[in-house]
């Protein structure tokens, strides 16, 4: 399949979710809208629509890693519905250690265990299979750290996914994929609308590193495990830059 129908397909995909979630409202239209930063009510069903798609996709590439793409999302969701006010890694292992798992806490052991399993079905060698999780897992939390104002995540993943529409292979594939999701809720994003949450924002990520995994080597996964591994620890300032972006 070629990158611009895997792009079309997948967007096409995300726009029926959108509606069909939109139509349905499960649970009730009360759980599916939450306030913004500028105490907006906005739509959470873009989240959800994206990451199915994008698991979609992926998967019809290596099936395993669609799934663990669902997991993902899963996480996110679970974020989404029962996220306490506790941000950062060590407040969420702070009360890990009390006996308290947060929601931080399930999102970091179920996000990277996804990741490492998207890992292991795309690269063959044991170190690969490690780098490849650390890029995917810290990919999906870098697009939550900059999912800070309205469109900021979708559109940072439509531009870190361009570039792998150039190579071939399977990471053309994916990253075209991922574009195709993040670019088909970005219009109600930016408009505000609609967020896309964490459940879009980790798997959106996830699925943007398993496009970069794809694509790359051994010295690639090195560069960007450093480069996201490096975006976690200067978590606080990252959110920073992307709030402040016109």
């Amino acid at each position: 399949m070629s990158r611009s129908t895997s792009f079309a397909i997948t967007a096409a995909l995300t726009r029926a979710g959108l509606a069909a979630l939109r139509a349905t409202a499960p649970g009730g239209r009360e759980r599916w809208e939450r306030k913004n930063y500028a105490g907006k009510a906005v739509e959470l069903y873009a989240g959800p629509a994206a990451a199915l798609a994008a698991a979609a996709g992926v998967g019809r590439v290596r099936p395993l890693a669609g799934a663990a793409l669902v997991a993902v999302g899963a996480c996110g969701a679970y974020d989404d519905v029962a996220g306490d006010h506790r941000r950062g890694f060590r407040a969420h292992l702070a009360a890990l250690r009390d006996g308290e798992v947060t929601s931080g806490a399930v999102k970091l052991f179920g996000i990277s265990a996804a990741g490492l399993l998207v890992g292991a079905a795309l690269k063959e060698r044991p170190l690969d299979k490690v780098l490849a999780g650390v890029v995917i897992a810290g990919a999906a939390h870098f697009v939550n750290l900059v999912d800070v104002r309205p469109g900021r995540a979708a559109g940072a993943v439509v531009a870190l996914a361009a570039p792998g529409l150039l190579r071939k292979g399977p990471g053309a594939d994916m990253a075209a994929v991922t574009m195709g999701a993040a670019a088909a809720v970005l219009p109600d994003d930016l408009g505000e609308r609609a967020m896309i949450g964490d459940t879009g924002a980790h798997a959106l990520g996830a699925a943007l590193g398993a496009a970069v995994v794809a694509g790359n080597r051994r010295i690639g996964l090195v560069v960007h495990a450093a480069a996201v591994v490096a975006a976690a620890v200067c978590g606080d300032r990252v959110s920073e830059l992307a709030r402040s972006l016109v």
